[in-house]
């Protein structure tokens, strides 16, 4: 948000708590603070204002999520007119609310708080409610200006990612930074959900309905799918928490919108990738999320682009990863995932990628992972141990490797992990 639009923003804030009375708090749809206007006519603020609800609000600048559920649950997402919330002050709630939807051609952009009258005094008429209203609305015109904006980054940011080295590269991160102005000052993540369920690639959400993030995009996955990309503001490098916050908002979003935009991941030798990290049984996932390592300068995201991507690549083929997975915890798969695709067949191991030979091949991945002991693969797998010495033996034959030398064994460990991508 720039510092123009929170003047105007602080501006009708205020406007409302001069009509009513009273203060007012804007917030967006995601229960950020945006403005907080306070007016009292004597003065000064009465302390039965600052109930824990609103004192979070305005200290911390957003509200927690049981808070969210529990104001949507009076059905301010779906009101068109003010809501009356009464007060319960066991949800730490002394005041009553009263709810501004801020409403643009039908979609609720945010709400505007007010505290309603204690009990027996005289509350705001229903023309100064109307009147109200009527600077929410104005409200959610700036809300919608300032949305399609940030919609209209997607462009700077997506030729960011997908510019060639050298000159081009360089005029798509001179070209952002403008676009950004004072915004453009970093830390940044770098967020990547694939596959995006979606084959518009203009078809994202707005930065304003994502925690955190400055800007968003489509890029190019394969023939018909799609990455979608988020650049997240953080506090400081040493904090993923608002990449966290923006990827698990994607993932809820994608997988609502899931239905017919991806079909089931598959694993090495195409059946479900349910074999996660050792000892457990994660389930496959048609999406998920990956975060880059924290960068400052803009001229470094098509890297952080290439971290993130490839840790999503990850979580995909690895769901004891996911569904969000940090560029950092990937393991051996930051390598993998930067290895070109062919390198997945080996001729040694291509056999052994046979849909025939999947049993096998499961066989010795989980029995590499277990850093080859045998006792803790056949209680993994479920089976007798001399199954398992026959069925290495297998793997053996097929391969003409020897599973007790090192470098053998980091081959397959190796092509098996690459094909999972």
């Amino acid at each position: 948000m720039t510092t123009d639009s929170r003047g105007n923003y602080q501006e009708l804030v205020d406007e409302i708590s001069e009509l009513l009375g009273v203060p007012a708090t804007l917030e967006n749809r995601d229960f950020e603070l945006i403005a907080f206007g306070a007016y009292d006519s004597e003065g000064e603020l009465d302390p039965s204002a600052l109930d824990p609800v609103r004192t979070r609000s305005i200290l911390t600048r957003r509200s927690t999520a049981a808070v969210r559920t529990w104001f949507e649950g009076f059905g301010i997402t779906r009101a068109t007119a003010p809501v009356r919330i009464p007060p319960t002050p066991e949800a730490g709630v002394y005041r009553g609310r009263i709810c501004l939807p801020v409403r643009h051609r039908g979609v609720v952009l945010g709400y505007v708080w007010l505290l309603d009258s204690e009990p027996g005094a005289p509350g705001p008429t229903d023309p100064q409610l109307d009147a109200a209203m009527r600077v929410a609305a104005r409200i959610g015109a700036l809300l919608a200006d300032e949305a399609q904006h940030g919609a209209d980054l997607s462009r700077e940011l997506r030729a960011v990612l997908t510019a060639e080295r050298g000159w081009q590269a360089d005029m798509a991160v001179a070209a952002l930074r403008t676009a950004l102005g004072p915004r453009g000052d970093g830390p940044y993540a770098v967020v990547c959900v694939a596959p995006w369920p979606s084959a518009d690639p203009d078809d994202a959400p707005s930065a304003r309905t994502v925690p955190h993030a400055t800007a968003l995009c489509t890029v190019p996955w394969g023939p018909t799918a799609q990455w979608l990309t988020a650049l997240i503001r953080l506090r400081a490098t040493d904090t993923l928490t608002p990449a966290t916050s923006a990827a698990t908002r994607l993932l809820e979003r994608a997988r609502g919108v899931e239905g017919g935009g991806a079909g089931p991941d598959t694993g090495t030798h195409g059946t479900p990738a349910t074999h996660g990290t050792p000892g457990t049984a994660a389930a496959p996932l048609t999406v998920a999320a990956g975060i880059a390592s924290p960068r400052v300068a803009l001229a470094e995201l098509a890297a952080a682009w290439q971290e993130a991507s490839a840790a999503a690549r990850a979580a995909l083929a690895e769901p004891g990863f996911g569904p969000v997975a940090e560029w950092s915890r990937i393991g051996p798969y930051r390598l993998l995932t930067s290895l070109p695709p062919e390198t997945a067949q080996d001729p040694a191991v291509r056999p052994l990628l046979s849909p025939a030979h999947r049993e096998l091949a499961r066989t010795a991945e989980i029995y590499l992972d277990c850093a080859g002991q045998a006792a803790r693969t056949a209680a993994e797998l479920g089976i007798h141990r001399q199954t398992l010495y026959y069925r290495l033996s297998r793997v053996e034959q097929l391969t003409g490797l020897d599973l007790d030398d090192g470098e053998h064994r980091l081959l397959v460990h190796m092509a098996l992990k690459a094909a999972r991508l």
